[in-house]
C-alpha cells in the first residue's frame, strides 16, 4: 500500500523544500505545488459514473466524479498542503485534527478535531508533510475510523521506514503517499535527511 511517487517536477521541488536556504514564503508555496502535483497520482483511482451533458455544440457523454472528497490537514503542518490539493477538487471538503508530539516520549497529543459528516461515504485524505514515527499518522487514522471514514489514504511529502512501517502495521488497509522515502530516524523522532520542522518552516516560527 506504499506509493512513492517519481516524477522529475516532484523531485525537483522536493529538493527546494530540503534545501536549509529556502526561505518561509518559497518553502510554502513549494509544499503547496508538491500537494498539487501529489493529487494527480492520489486520485487517479477515484471512481466516476457517466453522465451526458450539453456542450454549445450539442450533447456530450462524459463523466463526474461519483464519490466525496474530504480533506484533513493534520494541524499544523498539514495546512500548507490543503491548498494545493483542494485546488484541484474545489468540491472536497475540509476537517481538521489538532496534535502535537510530546518531544520526550514522542507520544502523539489530541487537542482538537472537527469533521464534516459525510466521512463514511467519502475519500478522505490525511495530510501531513512529514511521516516520521508514525505516532501522530495512526492517531489520526484511527479517529478519522472512530467517526466513521472507510477509505483513507495518507498523503505525506516525506517519510521514514519506521513510520511507513507503523501504518502498514496498524492500518494495512490505508494507501500511503510519499514524494520521497527517507533514510531513517534521528535519535530525537526526526527524519534524515528530512528537511527540517515543516510547521516551523511553512508558519516562519523558528
Amino acid at each position: 500500500m506504499l506509493n512513492v511517487l517519481k516524477h522529475p517536477l516532484l523531485t525537483h521541488k522536493l529538493a527546494i523544500l530540503r534545501r536549509k536556504e529556502t526561505g518561509t514564503k518559497d518553502f510554502r508555496e513549494t509544499l503547496e505545488e508538491i500537494a498539487g502535483l501529489m493529487a494527480y497520482e492520489i486520485t487517479r483511482d477515484l471512481p466516476v459514473k457517466n453522465i451526458t451533458i450539453e456542450t454549445p455544440l450539442g450533447k456530450c457523454k462524459t463523466q463526474e466524479l461519483a464519490i466525496d472528497v474530504v480533506l484533513v490537514p493534520v494541524l499544523r503542518a498539514g495546512l500548507g498542503m490543503v491548498d494545493g490539493i483542494s485546488n484541484l477538487i474545489p468540491t472536497a471538503r475540509v476537517g481538521h485534527i489538532g496534535m502535537y508530539r510530546d518531544h520526550v516520549t514522542l507520544v502523539p497529543m489530541t487537542y482538537y478535531s472537527k469533521f464534516p459528516d459525510n466521512l463514511p461515504d467519502a475519500i478522505v485524505m490525511v495530510l501531513d508533510p512529514m511521516l516520521a514515527t508514525g505516532g501522530s499518522s495512526t492517531a489520526a487514522i484511527q479517529i478519522l475510523k472512530d467517526h466513521g471514514a472507510k477509505s483513507i489514504k495518507l498523503v505525506c511529502v516525506v517519510g521514514a521506514p519506521e513510520g511507513v512501517n507503523r501504518i502498514m502495521k496498524d492500518h494495512p488497509d490505508v494507501q500511503i503517499y510519499l514524494a520521497g522515502l527517507d533514510d531513517k530516524l534521528n535519535d530525537n523522532g526526526y527524519i534524515v535527511p528530512g528537511l527540517g520542522d515543516a510547521g516551523d518552516r511553512i508558519f516562519g516560527t523558528k
